[in-house]
């Protein structure tokens, strides 16, 4: 293995994805959150999609079984201290990821630290540690278990060396990587959240339903799943931070999450997380 030994901050949706992909690969994987329950929670959930995975005959029961006894559930950071490679995937705010670096860089000067962050500047993030060459994007995408694709994003300091030991990475999990130099959004989040926010702009506007609209992007362009859809997957709450941070950023009105997702995400409406969004989950 490039990394033995793994540490994932945040046992959440994309945390506990990446602890699964990780160990099913091989490495030793210590899944951190805040409260050991939390941790332990993401830990279930790994072994139910890894149960899914079993039955449906994609993974032995054995094969299930070695990935669960290399995952560690943890609240302690101090066990991230002999890790090769720690991944942050917490939520989508600065501030928290940068005292978060610097406080891992205090625990571990020598790993690589890996952002899973959809559109903030990895440079920034990277400026909280004393070495800022070994900070390099991982954006994975949801379900990670199941998406094949992941999202390198390197910033002007990111040291070769760890790209091209990301990039084995990538393979020994089973995804095919990108390589996306470090600009608001990178590929995937600029492309598709601009896709999103103009099927809420058509929504809004009562040109089409929201299974219309979302059936002739996957009929007429093959995308496995429309905009909207994916939206309330991905959350709105989540989308709209994001649409919101590249509208200014990029001084781009496109990316202006629309008042109906605005009002949306005030009521709590959410997508799937909350059982409602767009559709009913």
């Amino acid at each position: 293995m490039i990394f033995q030994k793994i540490g994932i901050v945040g046992a959440g949706t994309m945390g506990h994805g990446i602890a699964h992909v990780s160990a099913l690969a091989g490495s030793q994987v210590f899944l951190y959150d805040t409260g050991l329950e939390l941790a332990q929670k993401g830990l279930a959930k790994i072994k139910g999609n890894l149960d899914k995975g079993v039955e449906k005959g994609k993974l032995s029961a054995g094969e299930r079984d070695v990935a669960l006894e290399k995952i560690v559930a943890t609240a302690a950071l101090s066990d991230f201290a002999g890790c090769d490679l720690i991944i942050e995937a917490i939520p989508e705010k600065m501030e928290m990821k940068k005292a978060l670096f610097e406080q891992l860089d205090g625990i571990n000067p020598h790993a690589v630290l890996a952002t899973n962050t959809s559109s903030l500047s990895v440079a920034a993030i990277a400026s909280a540690v004393v070495d800022p060459s070994r900070v390099i994007g991982t954006h994975f995408f949801n379900p990670v278990h199941i998406m094949a694709l992941l999202e390198l994003v390197v910033h002007a300091e990111t040291a070769p060396k760890v790209l091209d030991s990301v990039l084995a990475w990538g393979t020994e999990i089973g995804k095919e990587c990108i390589v996306v130099h470090d600009a608001p959004g990178f590929a995937t989040s600029r492309l598709g959240v601009c896709l999103g926010m103009e099927a809420i702009r058509m929504l809004e506007q009562g040109v089409a339903s929201a299974e219309d609209i979302d059936k002739a992007m996957v009929l007429g362009y093959r995308h496995p799943v429309g905009p909207l859809r994916l939206t309330d997957m991905v959350g709105l709450d989540v989308r709209m931070n994001i649409g919101s941070y590249l509208a200014k950023t990029l001084n781009n009105p496109a990316f202006e999450p629309p008042a109906l997702m605005r009002q949306k995400v005030a009521e709590g409406h959410l997508g799937q997380k909350s059982g409602q969004g767009f559709y009913k989950w």
